[in-house]
């Protein structure tokens, strides 16, 4: 079998256990199971930073700088999206100061 072969039968099989754990997830834990996300996604940012910066050729180097964009838009609509779950849970008194 070749590497590639095994590399998607990978990220397939990953997919499919990842969407079953996240199905069952009840909506309580829904934000610090986002807030740990995130944290994971600033550790992506890291090694895609360092895959651009140790880049050999050209196209090492834009893979590189296109997985710290693609990263960067994680951790943003992360944020994004856990600062508004928050805002839910926050009484109208405390929403109307903002």
């Amino acid at each position: 079998m070749s590497i590639l072969v095994i590399g998607i039968t990978v990220f397939v099989l990953a997919a499919f256990v990842g969407f079953e754990v996240i199905s069952k997830v009840p909506p309580t834990l829904h934000t610090p199971l986002m807030s740990g996300a995130n944290a994971i996604s600033g550790i992506t940012i890291i090694g895609a930073i360092t895959a651009a910066g140790l880049g050999a050729t050209p196209l090492a180097q834009v893979l590189g700088f296109l997985a710290v964009v693609t990263a960067t838009i994680n951790v943003v609509g992360g944020f994004l999206v856990t600062d508004r779950m928050l805002e839910m849970f926050k009484s109208r008194g405390e929403r109307d100061k903002r």
